[in-house]
């Protein structure tokens, strides 16, 4: 009985029995995801992750710092396509694999429509202002990503001497923001593969 009672005193208060961190960050990253950061109130978090609102500041940190850590988990998991595709072969192969990637994350029935690092916080109050900058920064870090495979690919003679590898992976980072757009707006996959095999149409070729 006295271990029992000092087992239950070193607890962490307010965290419920049984209470898995990982399986509660996923749900609030799908909440973000289908509410952006604005719009997920901490009612919405706290009653999706299934602990209150005492557990969640205890696990995760505020709101804020509760998005950031969606934000890693979502970029290791639903949106891992992007580190994916860069390990392709040839130029040619990770621009497939990054639109594909991205048509298959923004209209998968299984997610929220869309992509979480799009439509998360492109239009905030001021106390969204550090989700939005986080997002534009997460954004641009694609765009970096992109953009040092190109300029290895240009180095090897995979891509013409007329092909800026920063313009590439910029056209590649708007191509799937619009696709995100899009596809929230109810647009479904096979609209959206023709529009990245007309994208891809315009890609050069060594």
């Amino acid at each position: 009985m006295k271990r029992e009672e000092e087992t239950r005193a070193k607890a962490p208060i307010g965290r419920p029995r049984g209470f898995d961190a990982d399986e509660a960050l996923e749900r609030a990253m799908r909440v973000f995801w289908k509410k952006g950061y604005e719009g997920a109130g901490l009612s919405d978090l706290t009653e999706a992750m299934g602990i209150t609102r005492t557990s969640m500041y205890a696990a995760f940190g505020n709101k804020e710092a509760l998005f950031s850590k969606a934000l890693e988990r979502y970029t290791a998991g639903p949106a891992s396509y992007a580190a994916r595709a860069v390990r392709e072969p040839t130029a040619r192969a990770v621009a497939e694999g990054f639109l594909a990637g991205a048509v298959g994350l923004t209209t998968s029935p299984a997610s929220p429509a869309g992509c979480l690092g799009v439509q998360g916080a492109l239009a905030t109050g001021e106390p969204g202002r550090p989700a939005r900058e986080a997002l534009a920064a997460w954004r641009e870090d694609g765009v970096s990503l992109l953009h040092d495979r190109f300029r290895q690919a240009s180095a090897t003679g995979d891509l013409p001497p007329t092909a800026d590898p920063a313009t590439l992976a910029r056209y590649l980072m708007t191509v799937a923001n619009g696709i995100a757009v899009q596809a929230v707006g109810g647009v479904g996959r096979e609209a959206l593969e023709e529009v990245t095999r007309l994208a891809l149409g315009a890609w050069p070729s060594a």
